[in-house]
């Protein structure tokens, strides 16, 4: 099973973690996990796992932070060599918060499968960043390509 871990405030990461589930579900067992709700148990019960989020202000959103922070612990030791990848909602970078997810995740000694979709949205003033996202098709593909060929990795036993 997959799991899609998301967070988001104004619509972009949600919308490319359903873009990458509405796909991945064609595929195979795929569970879509809001940060703020994602128990260790969900995380114990997948096999590989896709992390959405935004990047805040260089880094990882505060939710999808607390989330790992919530998590660490009772995951360390028990997930170890799982697949993972990231879908990052970024106004003009986004490298910040794949860094912080990347080193978060070598404790639990995840195995990244696939690059980092890293969707630019070009927010950049106050009204900008706060307003609601709506992803263009082409982008939305790509995640859907993202999560398919995490799901079919998955299926295929490759990861």
């Amino acid at each position: 099973m997959l799991a899609i871990i998301w967070h988001s405030r104004t619509g972009a990461s949600r919308a490319m973690a359903q873009a990458a589930y509405a796909a991945a579900q064609e595929i195979g067992p795929v569970r879509l996990l809001p940060a703020e709700a994602v128990a260790a148990e969900d995380l114990i019960g997948a096999r590989g796992y896709l992390f959405a989020c935004p990047e805040n202000l260089g880094a990882l959103s505060g939710m999808m932070k607390e989330a790992l922070d919530r998590l660490y612990y009772p995951l360390l030791g028990r997930i170890e060599g799982r697949a993972y990848a990231t879908l990052i909602a970024a106004g003009s970078d986004g490298t910040g918060a794949e860094r912080q997810l990347d080193r978060i995740v070598t404790g639990w000694r995840l195995r990244r499968v696939a690059d980092s979709l890293i969707v630019n949205l070009g927010a950049q003033t106050p009204e900008a960043i706060l307003a609601p996202k709506a992803l263009d098709q082409a982008q939305l593909d790509r995640c859907a390509d993202l999560g398919g060929a995490l799901a079919q990795g998955l299926a295929l036993g490759v990861f």
